[in-house]
């Protein structure tokens, strides 16, 4: 059955079509809807991890056990992951083991434009790397083949443009592979410096073996039109290499990305008159063409930022520049937001007039950054709020009583507590704030382990955010209802006053969830409304002005009540 498909949904598909037993992920942009759509398969357990290194070392131990197993997650999430995974390389599988990584050019939901083909080269794992949703699918069958063969983990990679188009795919039934028979060999998973060693020589024969499959597998094509151009190209950039230049170009389609397929390369090279490498991000494939001795034009040319366009490479490579409408209007920029009723946007709206060094997160929190709020002072990776601010308060101990860390709930979960049993370990004075909305709210409302729910719903343990924080060393701990703002201002005041690590939970579930209840919405008696725009320094986007008065949208405001205390001549009333 042929089916229109997104990237992500096909390699789902693909999961299901190769047997796959376990699939184990954290979710992130744009890698999410793989585990999402994997789950609608019942043959396979599908799992929300606490975080990419749990993931992958679940999927590991699966695969280990017998079974084909499959662990997702964007490009940053590969660097919590990459422990684990540069040990498995040289471990090596018994059930087929394959690592996706979405990658995102341009940065629509990432904090960097990581490339990470670097990974693989350093990690010495097979790349595969799909244009469409068809290679999606099949690459990914195909890696668990590849890493049966070559008793290797294999790294699929995606890119955001990838992951989130649509094309159409052959729909086949799934191969029911059996459980392979695990027979102990601590030489071989035991990773002791002495079996290290020895797996190193394995690792570096495989290598070659994988070179010599690379040269041969269908997976790389040559395709050739006119020869007085050729591109070198992958995944998405080959998609957009052919639209621009059509059969004015000859093309090698790189279906795997390392190894690289030296003497398909050289052969290419030769029988083109002009060789480009078009590549998005980092030049990797450039790199290796000239270390071979080949000469080509890649990154002088093009652009190490950002996505590619066909545009660009039509311009670049053919010198043509395509007609194109142009707008002469003075459009305002529309900077993303905090949705009406965010939780978080009480909690930041709370401490703004206290005037605090904010160590910021990853989630949708990190919109606190922005104007009117201006609360976060850093952003740098999961779970980095806690053991930076742990770090600041160490170097600047006087300015301990005007600062604090922001995390979610997820965020915590997943690498947040660490950094908390470090805090009271080497005794920091620093004030967590856990903005706990119940979800994992900016990558689509996932499941976590504080919500006591599984990633399909079913219930399960819920982790007690309070009894934790005791544990781990932290006698003081409240929480706050940040609709309250005023209530958990005078809060987070007074505990910025005590000598000791306190945690404070901002707790009030996400605004989209289906099962919170919604308020009547506001609105504004504009005769009894000066002007005086204090409503707007919340940054709600259910408010604006009209005619010099407030005036609150009743198809966004959610009647969270908020920005009513902010006005003073009580022009902001309850819904009618």
């Amino acid at each position: 059955m042929k089916k229109l498909l997104l990237g992500n949904e096909a390699i789902a598909q693909g999961l299901y079509e190769a047997g796959c037993r376990l699939v184990s992920s954290y979710p992130g942009t744009p890698s999410t809807e793989i585990t999402e759509f994997a789950v609608k398969h019942d043959e396979m357990w599908c799992e929300w991890a606490p975080n990419e290194k749990v993931a992958l070392e679940t999927s590991i131990g699966a695969s280990i056990a017998g079974g084909r197993a499959f662990s997702a997650q964007k490009h940053v999430g590969l660097n919590v992951a990459a422990d684990p995974m540069f040990t498995v390389s040289y471990t090596g599988v018994n059930g087929g083991l394959v690592i996706c990584v979405a990658d995102d050019p341009g940065m629509f939901s990432s904090q960097n434009e990581q490339d990470s083909r670097h990974y693989a080269k350093a990690a010495k794992i097979l790349m595969l790397e799909p244009a469409d949703s068809t290679d999606c699918k099949e690459f990914t069958k195909l890696a668990f083949e590849l890493s049966e063969k070559f008793d290797t983990p294999v790294i699929l990679r995606e890119t955001t443009r990838i992951a989130h188009s649509s094309s159409i795919v052959e729909c086949g039934e799934r191969e029911e592979v059996p459980v392979k028979d695990y027979e102990k060999d601590f030489q071989k998973y035991a990773m002791l410096p002495a079996c290290a060693i020895k797996r190193h020589v394995v690792v570096e024969d495989r290598q070659k073996a994988e070179a010599e499959w690379a040269n041969t597998a269908p997976v790389n094509r040559i395709e050739y039109n006119d020869k007085k151009i050729g591109v070198i190209a992958a995944g998405i950039s080959y998609q957009y290499a052919k639209e621009a230049l059509g059969d004015k170009a000859s093309y090698l389609k790189l279906g795997c990305v390392y190894p690289l397929p030296d003497k398909l390369i050289k052969e290419f090279a030769e029988n083109v008159d002009k060789l480009y490498i078009v590549e998005e991000l980092d030049p990797f494939i450039e790199e290796h063409v000239r270390a071979m001795g080949i000469d080509c034009i890649g990154k002088e040319a093009f652009t190490m930022l950002g996505e590619y366009t066909q545009a660009l490479i039509s311009k670049v490579i053919l010198g043509e520049e395509k007609e194109h409408l142009t707008v002469d209007m003075d459009i305002p920029p529309r900077p993303p937001a905090l949705c009406a009723g965010c939780p978080h946007r009480g909690l930041f709206s709370a401490i703004k007039p206290l005037n605090l060094y904010i160590s910021g997160d990853i989630g949708c929190y990190t919109l606190g950054a922005l104007a009117p709020l201006n609360q976060i002072d850093t952003t740098i990776c999961m779970g980095a709020s806690v053991s930076a601010l742990h770090g600041h308060n160490k170097i600047r101990p006087d300015e301990a009583k005007k600062s604090v860390a922001v995390i979610g709930d997820s965020t915590f979960i997943h690498s947040g507590i660490t950094g908390m049993i470090n805090a009271a370990y080497n005794q920091s004075n620093s004030k967590i704030i856990v903005l706990d909305n119940s979800i994992t709210g900016m990558t689509g409302h996932q499941q976590n382990p504080t919500t006591g729910k599984r990633i399909n719903g079913d219930p399960t343990a819920a982790v007690d955010l309070e009894a934790l924080a005791h544990a781990c060393g932290f006698e003081r701990v409240l929480v706050v209802d940040p609709y309250d703002i005023a209530g958990t201002r005078k809060a987070i005041k007074d505990e910025l006053e005590v000598d000791a690590p306190s945690l404070i939970i901002s707790r009030r579930p996400c605004i989209l969830l289906k099962e919170v209840k919604k308020n009547p919405p506001y609105h504004v008696e504009s005769d009894k409304c000066i002007g005086c725009k204090a409503c707007v320094r919340i940054g709600c986007p259910a408010i604006s002005f009209r005619d010099g008065k407030s005036y609150i949208d009743f198809t966004q405001c959610t009647g969270c009540g908020m920005c009513q205390p902010l006005c003073k001549f009580d022009a902001i009333q309850e819904g009618k």
